[in-house]
Order: structure tokens, then C-alpha cells, then sequence
């Protein structure tokens, strides 16, 4: 323990927190007080971890399944590790986790009387990733996206004590957005792992083929479905922007930096003419410093 009581982080921990810094928005950033930091910074270890069981990006080598007690055997099975995950997770509620990242968020949990539902529905998200690969409605998708997005800005109301039921409802807004400017950003990624997170009836409607989103380029019936789907993100970011001048201090800046970073990121997508397929559009730093001043004034 460190004179703040942060736990440094281990080797099975860094390389899962150091992702934190390539993320559309800032996790923890510098200006919150420190112990906000620390507890952040452990659910976004989770929240990290559980992404890369179900996504197959876990470190090579095996460590994190040993570590949850998976045998070897079954180190590459992602079902298996899920419920290896959640078995642990349990234990930070009544006994003593395995993995250090868990062991990281135990007190985190303790110290805000935390749940463990929005920490099972982002389990619960990345299960379904392993048996549905496509959304047939919208509809669909904002469904996964309460699984998926929804339970971290609950987290951050959580630990901040700062939860109200509109507050929540703003924060869900703004966490769906995030969910789906992320799904625009990373297509062709996703289509690479067979996933499509293009509801299907909007691929009808813009005659739009699975095919189409193999190309190295989109065409413009791509195009026109990335350009509308990102309207339908940027609409909830502004219904859940609200959320950021109902707090003050520095939560008020982190929230505000959490909309920024969508909409810049929207912004970059726009910039690149809705052609998400050679890679994903990326804002830079001062589009998000712009980005941030325009939410904080209430703009936008």
C-alpha cells in the first residue's frame, strides 16, 4: 500500500490498466482527488479485464486463468473464464478474490456499498457477445448496450455518491452513445471477430451488405448508414448532457470530459466522411480540450 492506500499495481494488473490511456475519454484523469482515482481506476480494471476475456485479448501466456483457478485445458475458452470471472467476483462481496484486479476492487466496493449487478451485467454483456454476434433491431442494440455500457456510468454515480434516478437516466443516455460510437469507430475490428453491431434492419434500409463492410473503404451506402447511426449517438449525447451541469467540481469536469470525448470522436468520424472501414477515426487532443469547453458551457 502506498501512503494513499492505492495498491500498486502488479504485472498481471498493468497491462490491463495501462489501456486505459488509448480509451475515446479520460478514466481517471489527474485533476480528482486521489482517492476517486484509485476507485475508478479499479472499475475500469474490471470493466477492462472482463472486455478482454470475452473479446480473447487477454495477455499470452495463460497467467489470468490461472489465476481465476481455469485449468490449463480450458485457458482459451471464454465461457469458461466468464464464469470463472463471476465466481470471483462473488468473492468480492463475502470472501477473498483470486485475481489481483478483483482484489484491487474490493475495496473500492466496500468503501461505496457497491452491487454486484452493474458488475454482472458487464459479465452478462460479454457472455452474449459469445452467441450473439448480430442485432436484428435497434431496439436490440440499445438492449445489449444496458448490459454492455450502461452499468460504468452507474459505477462512477456510485462512487462519487452522486446517484439520483435522473441522474442515472442521463448517464445511461450518455453511456449507449459512447457504446455506439465505439461500434462505429471499430466495424471493420468488429467484423473481424464476426461481430456486426449494425442493427440489420438499418443495413436493409441503406442496402447495405456484409460484404460491403469487408471492403478496405466504405462506399456510400455505408457511408449514409455510419452517418446516420452517428446522428442517432449524437442525439443521445445531447439528451444525457444535461447530466454534467447538474454536478460541480471536478465530477462536473470528469462528466464533462466523458461527453467530450464522444462528441469529438463523432466529430472525427465526420471528418473522415463516415468511412470508418480503413480504421478508426480518432480526434485529437485539442478537438477534445475544444469539445470539453463547448460541453462545460452548456453548448453543443
Amino acid at each position: 500500500m502506498t501512503g494513499t492506500g492505492t495498491i500498486r499495481p502488479g504485472p498481471a494488473e498493468r497491462g490491463t490498466l495501462d489501456k486505459a490511456a488509448a480509451e475515446n475519454f479520460p478514466v481517471a484523469p489527474f485533476f480528482l482527488p486521489a482517492a476517486w482515482r484509485t476507485d475508478l481506476m479499479a472499475v475500469y480494471g474490471f470493466a477492462r479485464l472482463v472486455d478482454d476475456i470475452g473479446d480473447g485479448d487477454l495477455a499470452p501466456g495463460g497467467a489470468d486463468a490461472r489465476l481465476l483457478g481455469v485449468p490449463p485445458a480450458a485457458a482459451e475458452d471464454r465461457m469458461t473464464l466468464l464464469d470463472a470471472f463471476e465466481a470471483d467476483l462473488r468473492r468480492v462481496f463475502d470472501a477473498t478474490p483470486r485475481h489481483p484486479l478483483l482484489r484491487r476492487l474490493q475495496p473500492t466496493v466496500r468503501r461505496h456499498a457497491l452491487t454486484p449487478e452493474p458488475f454482472l451485467g458487464l459479465i452478462a454483456a460479454n457472455r452474449q457477445d459469445q452467441t450473439v454476434t448480430r442485432y436484428e433491431t435497434y431496439g436490440d442494440l440499445l438492449a445489449y448496450c444496458e448490459l454492455s455500457a450502461n452499468p460504468v456510468g452507474r459505477l462512477v454515480l456510485a462512487v462519487t455518491g452522486t446517484s439520483t434516478p435522473e441522474r442515472i437516466r442521463r448517464s445511461d443516455e450518455i453511456c449507449t452513445a459512447l457504446q455506439i460510437v465505439e461500434h462505429l469507430q471499430d466495424v471493420a475490428e468488429d467484423l473481424g471477430r464476426d461481430r456486426v453491431y449494425l442493427p440489420a434492419e438499418d443495413m436493409k434500409r441503406f442496402h447495405v451488405q456484409e460484404t460491403d463492410l469487408a471492403r478496405k473503404t466504405g462506399g456510400a451506402s455505408v457511408r449514409a448508414l455510419v452517418a446516420y447511426e452517428a446522428q442517432r449517438a449524437r442525439d443521445l449525447l445531447n439528451e444525457g448532457a444535461p447530466l454534467v451541469g447538474s454536478v460541480h467540481g471536478r465530477l462536473k469536469l470528469l462528466l464533462a470530459g466523458f461527453v467530450a470525448g464522444g462528441r469529438a470522436a463523432l466529430r472525427a468520424i465526420a471528418a473522415a466522411e463516415y468511412d470508418v472501414l480503413p480504421g478508426p477515426p480518432k480526434p485529437g487532443t485539442l478537438r477534445l480540450l475544444r469539445e470539453v469547453g463547448v460541453t462545460l458551457r452548456g453548448e453543443g
